[in-house]
C-alpha cells in the first residue's frame, strides 16, 4: 500500500503544478502584458479561463499536504521547520492571491481599489510559484543543514541561493507558459489567438533560458543536477521526448489543433519532472551531510499507511470523474457550443 500512497502524493504534486501552475500563470502573463489593448484581452481570457476552477486547482495541494502529514510525519516536521520562511511566504501568496482575485471580480463597487486587488493579485501569482520552486530545489540541493549554528545558516541560505533563485524563476516561466498554452483553445477572435500564440511562444523562451540558468547555477553550487538527469537512460529519454514535443506543439498550434497542444504542453511537464526527480527516488530530501529522509524509510506505521491508501482509493472514485467533468464542463468553447 506505501506504493499507492507515494503514487498518490506524486500525482498530487504533478497535477498540483500542472493546473494551479496555468492558473498562477493567467496573472504572470497578464502582469508582463504591457500593452492596454493587449493588457485588456489578456485579462478577459484568463479570467474566463481560469475562474471556474481556481479554487478547485488548490485541492492537489491539500491532498499533497494530508498525504505527507499523514502517511510521512517526519518527513512534514523536518520541512515544516527548516523551510518555514518560504512555505509561509507561499501559502500567503496562495491567499493573498485568491482574496484579490475574488475581489478584484465581485466586488460590488468599482472603485481605486480595484487597482490595489488587480496589483496584489499579480504580484502574488508571481511570487507564489517562485517560491514554490525554491522550495524544490532546496529538498533536492543538498543545502539543508540541521545542524547549522547561526539562524541564517540554518533557516535562510539553505534554500535562498542561486539554485534556488533559479529553479524559482523556471518554475515561474513554466506556469505562464502553461497559462498561455491553456487560454489558446479558450480564444474565439482571431487576433485574441494570435495575441495568445506570441505569449506562448515569448514564455517558451523563457523555460529554455531559466532552464538553462538552472543548469549553470547547479554546476557552479557544486549540485550534481546534470548527472542525476543525463546520467540515467530515463532522464535522457524524458528531456529527449520534451524537447521533440516542442515541434509537436509548434506544429498543432500552426494547425489549429489546440486540445492537442494541451495535452503536449502537460506532457512536457510531467517528462521534466520525471527527468529531475527519477534518480533520486525514494529520497525526497537530501541533506548537506550526506543524509536524507526517504519516503519508504520514513514512512507512517503501516496500519497508517494501509488506512491512508484506502482512503485516497475510495475517496478518487468518487471525487476525480467530477472534478475533471467540472473543468471540462466549464471550457469556453464547451459552453459557447
Amino acid at each position: 500500500m506505501i506504493y499507492v500512497v507515494i503514487g498518490f502524493l506524486w500525482v498530487s504534486i504533478v497535477l498540483y503544478f500542472i493546473l494551479g501552475g496555468a492558473d498562477f500563470g493567467a496573472g504572470i502573463v497578464e502582469l508582463f502584458t504591457l500593452r492596454r489593448k493587449d493588457k485588456r484581452i489578456t485579462k478577459k481570457l484568463m479570467y474566463e479561463s481560469i475562474a471556474p476552477i481556481w479554487e478547485a486547482n488548490h485541492m492537489w495541494l491539500i491532498i499533497a499536504i494530508v498525504i505527507l502529514f499523514v502517511g510521512f510525519p517526519e518527513i512534514y516536521s523536518f520541512a515544516s521547520v527548516y523551510l518555514h520562511i518560504p512555505l509561509a511566504l507561499m501559502l500567503v501568496g496562495i491567499i493573498a492571491r485568491g482574496t484579490a482575485f475574488t475581489f478584484r471580480h465581485y466586488d460590488a463597487v468599482q472603485d481605486r481599489w480595484q487597482t490595489v486587488y488587480t496589483q496584489i493579485f499579480y504580484y502574488s501569482s508571481l511570487l507564489t510559484p517562485f517560491f514554490f520552486g525554491m522550495i524544490a530545489a532546496s529538498s533536492i540541493s543538498g543545502t539543508l543543514n540541521p545542524d547549522a549554528i547561526t539562524f541564517p545558516d540554518r533557516y535562510i541560505f539553505n534554500w535562498f541561493n542561486a539554485f534556488g533563485i533559479s529553479v524559482g524563476l523556471f518554475t515561474v516561466s513554466i506556469c505562464a507558459y502553461l497559462a498561455s498554452i491553456y487560454t489558446l483553445r479558450e480564444t474565439s477572435e482571431y487576433f485574441d489567438l494570435h495575441l495568445m500564440i506570441r505569449k506562448a511562444k515569448q514564455s517558451m523562451l523563457y523555460v529554455v533560458i531559466f532552464g538553462l540558468l538552472v543548469f549553470a547555477a547547479a554546476y557552479f553550487s557544486n549540485i550534481p543536477l546534470a548527472e542525476r538527469i543525463f546520467g540515467h537512460w530515463v532522464g535522457i529519454t524524458a528531456i529527449s521526448v520534451a524537447t521533440v514535443l516542442l515541434v509537436f506543439i509548434f506544429y498543432f498550434i500552426r494547425t489549429e489543433k489546440l486540445a492537442l497542444v494541451r495535452v503536449f504542453a502537460a506532457a512536457q511537464v510531467v517528462l521534466i519532472l520525471v527527468a529531475a526527480t527519477y534518480q533520486l527516488y525514494p529520497n525526497i530530501i537530501l541533506l548537506e551531510n550526506g543524509d536524507h529522509l526517504s519516503l519508504l524509510q520514513n514512512k507512517a506505521p503501516e496500519k497508517t499507511i494501509a488506512f491512508l491508501g484506502w482512503a485516497l482509493l475510495t475517496g478518487s472514485v468518487f471525487i476525480l470523474p467530477f472534478l475533471f467533468y467540472l473543468m471540462f464542463s466549464f471550457s469556453r468553447r464547451n459552453v459557447r457550443e
